[in-house]
């Protein structure tokens, strides 16, 4: 059983549009309890670092979701899911997120004459391309970027992929049964089905 995190602001339509048509079963995570009927958890995204934060918190889930992926037990982010890793953002100063990965969230360049936010579709340059996360997709895949953060971390190793906007950011990341993206798979169409597919089977739920 997926669980799919519900904290009041993440985009859990596509989402559970996307596992509805993998015929996958899941369910809403509202509380720690919750965390006791699934296997494998996905941590949508839309809203702020800090405000991400406090619902957690609220609902008493920042520390069970943090042990949860602290135990390597499969873990798919995405956007400010993948974000919530992290330590700090500037975006919300003061707020502190999971801690499960070490770096910040950090603000585009806002010198490089780019628009901000990072909008539409953009190409990702995969790192391990013979990761079976990656299986059946294009050596560039093209997935939706929709934000105006994005975590810079110095642990290279975790890195599973960058993406080109002013400079190359970290857009994926990989280590052990955890696996985020700052990009929207649930957005993006087959390419995005794909890889939300090839989570789902590296941990047997479909």
């Amino acid at each position: 059983m997926i669980g799919v995190i519900d904290y009041g602001a993440g985009n859990l339509k596509s989402v559970s549009n996307s596992l509805s048509a993998m015929d996958a079963k899941a369910k809403l995570v509202k509380s720690p309890e919750d965390l006791c009927e699934v296997t494998s958890i996905i941590f949508p995204g839309v809203g702020s670092f800090g405000d991400s934060a406090n619902h957690l918190k609220e609902q008493n889930l920042f520390e069970s979701l943090k042990n949860w992926i602290l135990e390597d037990r499969p873990f798919l982010g995405i956007c400010i899911g993948f974000q919530m890793l992290f330590e700090t953002s500037d975006e919300s100063p003061g707020a502190i997120g999971l801690g499960v990965l070490s770096g910040k969230v950090v603000r585009f360049d806002q010198t490089q004459s780019l628009k901000i936010p990072h909008m539409g579709w953009n190409k990702i340059n995969i790192k391990q391309k013979s990761d079976p996360i990656w299986k059946g997709l294009d050596e560039s895949p093209h997935f939706y970027f929709v934000h105006s953060f994005y975590p810079k971390t110095d642990e290279n190793k975790i890195v599973a992929s960058t993406t080109p906007y002013g400079s190359e950011f970290t857009s994926s990341v990989r280590r052990g049964n955890l696996f985020a993206t700052q990009f929207h798979p649930e957005k993006s169409q087959g390419s995005g089905l794909r890889l939300i597919r090839n989570f789902l089977s590296l941990n047997s739920e479909i």
